[in-house]
């Protein structure tokens, strides 16, 4: 079965969407009725989704969503960092992904008046998804891709909305503009503080909230 299929992308995006919560059950029967699907075409996209870290096999209770860890947010933001900011180091600022992070930025500003986090938490996702995409690596982009899913229910992990996303597009605007003013270089150094800034404030949330 490939890595994508129909079945394992609408599974994906309706974890990373918030619509089954952090460490809620996966009820097979239920999913395999609603989806019209078979068991062993559902226990397959699960198979997938587990090898990509989104959901876990619990002994004696089933499948569930993933619930990341202290531990699991130092790995994501470590590789956050090798990703990101060796793509943007080595990056050129007249790539076409540049003008998809103009975008992406803008999408973001213009929806934080509002208070749309879940548009702003979007728009500041696909601002990364086009740093990885400086690199011209559909392998990268694709650990990426798995990386940025578990990121996805990190943020989900964590109640303040706010507090998480209203920073983050002023440091994309940060990071955007160095890039533009101050070549790749130092963008990247830029980007490294912002994400290091990024991790202590979703560990002190995870701390807050008692997380393991």
């Amino acid at each position: 079965m490939p890595t994508h299929t129909p079945l394992v992308d609408i599974l994906r995006e309706r974890i990373i969407d918030g619509d089954f919560a952090p460490g809620s059950r996966l009820s097979e029967s239920t999913l395999a009725e609603q989806l019209e699907v078979s068991r062993n075409t559902l226990r397959e996209a699960f198979r997938v989704l587990a090898e990509q870290g989104l959901i876990e096999h619990v002994p004696h209770r089933g499948v569930s969503v993933a619930s990341p860890t202290i531990a699991d947010v130092i790995d994501i933001y470590r590789a956050r960092r090798v990703i990101e900011c060796t793509a943007l180091r080595h990056s050129e600022p007249e790539h076409p992904a540049v003008r998809l992070m103009k975008e992406s930025l803008a999408d973001a500003e213009e929806h934080l008046p509002a208070e749309d986090w879940r548009r702003v938490g979007s728009a500041n996702m696909a601002f990364h998804d086009a740093i990885v995409a400086l690199a011209d690596s559909p392998r990268l982009a694709r650990t990426y891709r798995d990386v940025a899913a578990e990121l996805r229910l990190v943020f989900l992990e964590i109640d303040d909305p706010r507090a998480l996303h209203e920073p983050f597009v002023r440091k994309n605007r940060a990071v955007l503009e160095t890039l533009l003013e101050r070549g790749p270089a130092a963008a990247a150094d830029e980007l490294e503080r912002y994400l290091m800034a990024s991790e202590r404030t979703v560990l002190g949330a995870f701390t807050r909230m008692g997380k393991a």
